[in-house]
């Protein structure tokens, strides 16, 4: 059953679903209606939580086991199932079709996929989940850099706020798309306008006071190998409060970039082809300089530490995310230190 983004609030007042299915590549807006279900789910007193991540030699056999027991405590359930390539394969969907058939009594089952392209809509797995009246499917759009100044504006507004074009422009070109990073902008915004109206000279202002510790400088000083810099632009940054997912945006975002381009280097492409969609051009030499200083699996490996410290700074995973993001910087400028040490 589609549910439509804005329409997912009525229906989680209305009634509880066995399943239901987030579809997004965009962080934010799937966090925003997970935390929803999450939200509605602890209100109908689902106080026992499974969080399970699809990864390659995922057993299914534990949904199958987590579907047929009941709960520790006879409580009420979510079931979070994470599936972060979009495909579960061939047993996964046979095991989604069979818990589709037979939900579990008192739980609710949140599935998190990146956005589903067309092929994967017409798969068998998809197709009985969307027609279900048992399962809620919330496709999220995927905001482009021309809808960003509309989106924005209609979050503004939500925040009784209004801008200047000028101003929404300069956020845009400040965040680069990114919509976590809109938002953290628009709420650092909140509390600096004097009125409920922001200027350009109020994003001038703001960007000015953090020009100290910038979290693109702090990436690029760890592409450039300077180890001692990036930390100690990370100590400023959470000294400054900001948080974990912008910082880890900025690094998973280049960390994803190198992974593919080292691979594509591997396969024999030239070094000026992998790096064709470097952008600004300008750090084209960082990116070079750092794809020399690691391996495409270790690249590879630097993603999922990313991963992890993003499940680390929600909760989701035992360890300090501000530690982890520390390691990882280490690792990018390619540091000899003992922390580096895989643990």
């Amino acid at each position: 059953m589609r549910i439509y983004p804005e329409k997912l609030s009525g229906q989680l007042k209305q009634a509880l679903l066995p399943i239901y299915l987030v579809s997004s590549d965009e962080p934010l807006l799937a966090q925003e209606a997970s935390d929803a279900i999450r939200s509605a789910c602890r209100q109908a007193d689902y106080s026992e939580r499974q969080v399970f991540h699809v990864e390659r030699g995922f057993d299914w056999n534990i949904i199958r086991e987590a579907n047929a027991s009941l709960s520790l405590f006879a409580e009420k359930r979510l079931l979070e199932l994470r599936i972060n390539s979009g495909k579960p394969g061939d047993q996964g969907s046979t095991v989604l079709q069979e818990y589709l058939a037979r939900p579990a009594e008192d739980t609710v089952l949140l599935i998190n996929v990146p956005r589903l392209d067309a092929s994967t809509l017409r798969t068998k797995w998809a197709k009985a989940l969307m027609d279900s009246p048992l399962c809620g499917f919330v496709q999220l759009p995927s905001i482009t850099i021309e809808q960003l100044p509309d989106w924005m504006n209609q979050r503004l507004a939500q925040q009784g706020l209004s801008a200047d074009p000028e101003a929404i422009d300069l956020i845009v070109a400040r965040t680069e798309g990114n919509l976590l990073a809109a938002v953290q902008e628009i709420e650092k915004l909140k509390l600096l306008s004097n009125s409920n109206h922001i200027d350009l000279a109020t994003i001038q202002s703001s960007i000015a006071d953090s020009a100290r510790y910038d979290v693109f400088g702090l990436v690029d000083a760890a592409l450039d190998g300077d180890t001692e810099r990036s930390l100690r632009i990370l100590a400023g940054l959470r000294g400054e409060g900001v948080d974990i997912p912008i910082i880890l945006w900025a690094l998973a975002r280049d960390i994803r970039q190198l992974t593919t381009a080292a691979q594509q280097l591997n396969q024999g492409t030239s070094m000026d082809r992998a790096l064709a969609r470097v952008w600004p051009a300008t750090r084209k030499p960082l990116f070079s300089k750092a794809i020399k200083r690691l391996s495409g699996q270790q690249w590879q490996q630097l993603l999922k530490d990313a991963q992890l410290i993003d499940e680390q700074s929600k909760g989701q995973a035992v360890g300090d995310a501000w530690i982890g993001t520390a390691s990882l910087l280490l690792k990018m400028s390619g540091s000899r230190l003992p922390i580096f040490q895989h643990q």
